[in-house]
């Protein structure tokens, strides 16, 4: 199970170890991602398309 989270901490848990910022479409030897941010941006005639873009750091709980 992977947890997520836009906090850089996760309640009840200690991080043992910090792997570093993570994006795109995997993430390798963790089992946790916090401090997640989500931008966002329209784009195209009339603004007809969404491009998104996520990150975080992937750490071991």
């Amino acid at each position: 199970m992977m947890i997520l989270s836009t906090t850089p901490t996760i309640e009840g848990r200690t991080i043992r170890e910090y792997k570093g910022v993570v994006t795109g479409e995997t993430i390798i030897g963790a089992n946790a991602v916090v401090g997640i941010d989500i931008d966002y941006e329209t784009l195209g005639q009339g603004n007809s398309m969404l491009m998104v873009a996520t990150s975080g750091t992937a750490v071991v709980i």
